[in-house]
């Protein structure tokens, strides 16, 4: 990746980071014990989980494509992507369709909770974390009440995520 690209990167996640701490609404779901949240405006539906077709060669992540309405769609297992310890498919496994940056992709989750309208103050700044935690995709922790309960909602840049030069899906026009 050139400079020029890599600051094009850092620069919109910048923007998500600053979207996320407006608040807005947020389509909550599990990854293992982790409830995540992503914009609203980036998911195009939730369908239940079909077994892709596999592609040969591709890293363990990327599940295959699925053919939707005559758009190949390739399938992210997001719970792979971000090193969840088991990825058990089962009748609450769904995968999200996505619209990022103009391509249609599909994200793996173990369940998909709820959308949330999260306030500005309701969102804290992502941790500083050492390199060797990917935290570049997190963008802020909601902080979500429940009843007497408060849960954590980790708020996911999920257009990074998905157009970040390891997952090779989405090429960027000059």
């Amino acid at each position: 990746m050139d400079m020029i690209t890599d600051a094009k990167h850092v620069a919109q996640h910048e923007a998500a980071r600053a979207q996320a701490h407006a608040g807005g609404e947020f389509l909550t779901f599990r990854l293992g014990e982790e409830e995540y949240g992503i914009d609203i405006l980036r998911v195009q539906e939730i369908r239940s989980y079909e077994q892709p077709t596999r592609i040969a060669n591709a890293p363990s992540f990327i599940k295959g494509v699925v053919n939707l309405r005559g758009v190949i769609v390739p399938i992210v297992d997001l719970r792979m992507k971000l090193g969840c310890d088991s990825a058990e498919y089962n009748t609450f496994t769904v995968v999200i369709v996505l619209n990022v940056k103009g391509r249609v992709v599909g994200a793996v989750v173990d369940s998909v909770s709820d959308v949330l309208e999260l306030s500005r103050d309701s969102i804290k700044p992502a941790p500083e974390m050492s390199s060797a935690v990917d935290a570049g995709f997190i963008t802020g922790i909601g902080a979500v009440k429940n009843g007497d309960a408060e849960r954590m909602l980790i708020l996911m840049d999920i257009e990074s995520l998905m157009a970040s030069a390891e997952m090779g899906l989405i090429t960027e026009l000059h």
